[in-house]
């Protein structure tokens, strides 16, 4: 397991390599917010047992939520889910057969009784999840809120500074 800290409060997984292209989003997010995270792929299809482990064991390593990435099928979002009662935070990876909407369907239409927090296709989806783990850490966590506040002001004022698109 890639942790980026001992303390890691949220798992960041996608279910091949090549998904990290887009959760390097949430990664990097979490990262600009201090927030300890930890990354892996963990496959629904080639690594189930890994899978199950995985959730199973999230909430003793010290886990809040997992961000899970995944493309066509997306079955990893709700596999967790189903593990584990963590918050799963989807992020539907682009695919190349449907553009990610494959990806979005599979992880959205989640059967009553198993939630998965869905977010966009791609770069957008992945930051979100990350923001979104941010503000559920904020309940309880006044460094992650004050963090939170701070990137969501500097982001106002970076539109404010600048609100003529021409310059």
């Amino acid at each position: 397991m890639n942790t980026d800290t001992a303390a890691a409060r949220i798992g960041i997984v996608m279910g091949s390599r090549s998904d990290w292209e887009t959760m390097t989003h949430a990664a990097e997010t979490l990262a600009k917010l201090g927030i300890a995270h930890e990354v892996q792929v963990v496959s629904a299809h080639r690594t189930p047992d890994l899978l199950f482990d995985y959730a199973q064991t999230a909430t003793a390593r010290g886990l809040k939520a997992i961000i899970a990435g995944a493309g066509g099928a997306a079955h990893l979002p709700g596999m967790l889910a189903a593990k584990t009662a963590l918050p799963v935070l989807g992020v539907p990876v682009q695919s190349h057969a449907l553009n990610g909407m494959d990806s979005l369907l599979s992880i959205v239409q989640m059967p009553a009784g198993i939630p998965v927090a869905t977010f966009a296709i791609g770069k957008a989806g992945a930051t979100n999840a990350a923001l979104f783990a941010a503000g559920l850490l904020a309940l309880d966590d006044a460094a992650v809120a004050k963090a939170l506040h701070e990137f969501r002001a500097a982001q106002t004022e970076s539109v404010l500074a600048k609100p003529d698109p021409r310059s």
